[in-house]
């Protein structure tokens, strides 16, 4: 249901889109000129590059951009027969009357084989000037330099909390559910720049309750609140090893938290935590990253997770 609700709110036009100027300034420009050259959209998760590369097909082509556009997958799609067979036919086609060239859409091409990425190479200079190939990655690093060269490259950012905010509230509105201020802040807290997550969290938390409160937000989400986090520094700081221990341990169990998800919040929340010096929270920093490493190697996780309790007690205890 989740995905559904995206695309409902997705932007249509590439001036819709929200939190990403640079992009959308140079976006623009193209829509207006009705052509660009072969594009690298790059970033995290949730950031807007798949509507950005459905939304600027729209603006050039009008509605009927789908008949003058291949979407794959490159994940699902990744090996080099794909690329030689489906991509490659389609961009030998001719483009439909009233249009000059076509676009392939190759969403998560860092996914891409090594084979798969030197065939594809050779396609977008064979068919450059009636084919127009737009790739979006997480990593731009895994596509080869060829590729890249080739392309225009678009660096998407996570969006900040205001935009998020301020498009949860909006969808919120349309869908009828009831969403406070500190929800919406929750929202996008734990999205972490996230829009897509954003939305699944507002989704799963208005299936249990039309009402969306902030506390309800941090339960279905599997985190911990900022204050339930700094609490547990604070108790290692005031209180010594045993209370920071059963602090610790109740956040845990209240929020059905892994060991690693429990570190990994503790580090996003330990740079508001006020009471410590600067550094304070560098020795805390190594002490999680290395029980982080330990856990993630097979440790044991309520073993490693009382070790950096005790070590936390140790270095900034009174």
């Amino acid at each position: 249901m989740s995905d559904l609700w995206v695309e409902r709110h997705r932007p249509r036009t590439v001036g819709e889109i929200k939190g990403q100027r640079a992009v959308v300034d140079r976006l623009v420009a193209y829509s207006k000129t009705g052509s660009f050259p072969h594009l690298m959209f790059a970033g995290p998760p949730g950031t807007g590059k798949t509507t950005s590369a459905l939304a600027l097909a729209k603006d050039v082509f009008g509605d009927g951009y789908r008949s003058n556009l291949l979407e794959m997958n490159a994940s699902d799609e990744r090996k080099l027969e794909s690329i030689r067979t489906k991509v490659k036919q389609f961009a030998r086609t001719a483009p439909i009357p009233g249009t000059t060239f076509k676009v392939i859409f190759l969403d998560e091409a860092d996914a891409l084989t090594p084979d798969a990425q030197g065939a594809l190479r050779r396609i977008m200079e064979q068919y450059a000037e009636t084919c127009r190939f737009i790739l979006s990655c997480n990593y731009s690093s895994k596509i080869v330099e060829a590729i890249q060269s080739r392309c225009a490259v678009f660096r998407f950012r996570p969006l900040d909390r205001g935009n998020v905010r301020e498009t949860i509230l909006e969808v919120a509105k349309i869908e009828g559910v009831d969403l406070d201020g500190e929800a919406a802040d929750a929202i996008a807290r734990v999205s972490l720049g996230d829009l897509r997550k954003a939305i699944t969290s507002l989704q799963v938390a208005a299936s249990l309750d039309s009402n969306v409160t902030r506390d309800l937000v941090y339960e279905t989400t599997a985190t911990a609140p900022p204050e339930e986090l700094q609490g547990f520094f604070l108790s290692c700081k005031e209180d010594g090893f045993r209370p920071a221990r059963r602090r610790m341990r109740d956040i845990m169990d209240k929020f059905g938290l892994a060991g690693t998800d429990l570190v990994n919040q503790l580090h996003r929340e330990l740079g508001e935590a006020e009471f410590l010096d600067e550094t304070q929270k560098l020795i805390i920093t190594e002490i999680m990253a290395d029980c982080d490493f330990r856990m993630v190697e097979g440790g044991g996780e309520s073993l490693q997770l009382d070790a950096m309790t005790a070590r936390v007690c140790t270095e900034i205890g009174g």
